[in-house]
């Protein structure tokens, strides 16, 4: 209550219900099947920790009245930005605010500044510009909003705060999607609580009514709040995680200069120009070597060896790689033809490609190629699984020999070496024929790996059927032409 007897408008943080709150986290059972407690031994980056989501509030509401040490404003270069969250800051705050500001003589885009809070409830406020979004500079969009993030709480750190408000800092007017900007929000605050948890007691994100949904959605995935969440979210993480602190990777621009470059530690000086530059890295500025025309030229001529060929093709891959992430990419997200679900029996990362959603006469299959490789590069580093849904498609969604011909050259090694098998389920005797042709006479090593699947019976004889998302017209048809699922089904010999 304010000195005249009215209640007051600011809120206590320690009065709203935490992540943890309203979950009650499933213990398991001793009773569980060998498969079902086996899904426990595969765990996310993001593992299941208690102290950490009891730091953590959702909480829908305006930032400016929340009564913690600091909150967060999202605004322009200048400062002078008018938004929903600026314009109550400013309210809220008082005229001393605008005169502080103009102090700070604006504010870089990733930077994070302090001012005193006033007249609200918070004693800070920390504000941040967020960048423009275009999808063409995506990578430099993604990493200003995490160093936004990052400088926040690192400034929250330097000061010892007990605590942090934050507002979603990606404002319609900076077009940047709302769900991209929440996965990196929410990784980096991660991230940082993992290593710098005891220097922050709470920290409460503040959203909007068409905010919570997509902050409820994805923070399962980073907070997960029992092992069986953990298991269950795995499944939706993003390829790309960033690194320790969750900050986005892009590995072609890791460039590291040593002090002696192209010579190991323990080399003496007397080696000189015999040094091994093997040494010097495998990125693509450390790769620059010989006369790449001739290399070129030697490739037509097959007079080039085998390990400059591997060469050749990691440079070529590691284009393709970049353009995947620079590229928008998001028309073809929207198919729906190529996911991460579960796991299988022998807990390998199961990948599902859906024919029916491959409209080839209608998208630009370079894209859809790059999509592949944006989705699979982070997944074909262990070991995975393949399952291809052929059911009721037709010539319109047939993917073309020179394409698949093409994806299979593209690719990088690890494709081919970490893909364990590939189910070919609902396959008809056309495509079995078009199958056996195209294993035997245009790619090598693959045919071994080709398992035919008549029903969903046999598949989930390899993969369980609660680790598998399948489409709803693919179980329709199974049950329309095999019966419905049976659980006592015996195993498949094929499998």
């Amino acid at each position: 209550m304010d000195p005249l007897g009215a209640p007051s408008q600011f809120v206590d943080i320690d009065s709203l219900p935490g992540w943890s709150d309203a979950y009650e986290a499933k213990q398991l059972d001793c009773h569980q099947s060998p498969v079902e407690k086996a899904q426990f031994d595969v765990r996310s980056p993001f593992t299941y920790r208690k102290d950490i989501n009891e730091k953590i509030i959702l909480w829908k509401g305006d930032v400016a009245l929340l009564n913690c040490t600091a909150i967060v404003n999202t605004s322009n270069e200048t400062l002078t930005d008018k938004n929903p969250v600026s314009e109550s800051i400013f309210m809220h705050a008082g005229p001393d605010l605008k005169d502080e500001l103009q102090k700070l003589k604006g504010c870089r885009t990733g930077e994070a500044k302090l001012t005193k809070g006033f007249n609200l409830a918070a004693r800070f406020i920390i504000h941040t510009v967020g960048p423009k979004y275009k999808s063409r500079y995506r990578t430099a969009a993604e990493s200003s909003l995490y160093s936004c993030y990052r400088n926040i709480l690192q400034l929250a750190k330097e000061q010892a705060m007990c605590s942090v408000g934050f507002c979603v800092i990606n404002t319609l007017k900076r077009c940047y999607p709302l769900e991209d900007a929440t996965h990196i929000a929410l990784r980096t605050v991660r991230r940082f609580l993992e290593v710098h948890g005891e220097t922050l007691e709470k920290v409460v994100f503040a959203v909007s009514e068409f905010e919570k949904a997509t902050y409820q959605k994805l923070l399962p995935l980073y907070f997960p709040r029992s092992l069986e969440e953990e298991i269950q979210s795995l499944p939706y993480l993003p390829a790309d995680i960033g690194n320790a602190e969750g900050e986005p990777v892009v590995p072609e621009r890791q460039i590291r200069i040593t002090e002696k470059p192209g010579v190991p530690d323990d080399a003496s000086d007397e080696e000189g120009l015999e040094a091994d530059l093997s040494f010097i890295g495998s990125h693509a500025f450390a790769r620059m070597e010989g006369d790449v025309d001739k290399q070129r030229r030697l490739i037509l001529q097959g007079q080039l060896s085998e390990a400059a060929l591997q060469k050749q093709h990691q440079r070529n891959y590691n284009r393709w790689l970049c353009q995947a992430r620079a590229e928008d990419l998001s028309d073809i997200a929207s198919l729906k033809a190529l996911y991460q679900t579960g796991v299988d029996n022998c807990g390998r990362t199961v990948m599902v490609v859906v024919g029916r959603n491959i409209p080839v006469t209608l998208i630009d299959m370079e894209k859809a190629l790059l999509y592949f490789i944006h989705v699979m590069d982070h997944i074909a580093v262990k070991e995975y699984v393949l399952v291809y849904f052929h059911t009721l498609t037709n010539d319109y969604n047939q993917l073309d020999s020179n394409f698949l011909k093409k994806l299979y050259d593209v690719v990088d090694a690890k494709y081919k070496r970490n893909l364990k098998a590939l189910y070919f389920v609902h396959p008809t005797f056309r495509s079995k024929v078009s199958a056996w042709f195209f294993t035997t006479f245009t790619v090598s090593g693959l045919k071994d790996k080709i398992h035919y699947v008549e029903s969903l019976q046999q598949l989930f004889t390899a993969i369980p059927p609660e680790q598998i998302d399948l489409p709803p017209f693919v179980l329709e048809y199974d049950a329309r032409e095999n019966g419905p699922y049976c659980s006592s089904y015996p195993p498949s010999p094929d499998l």
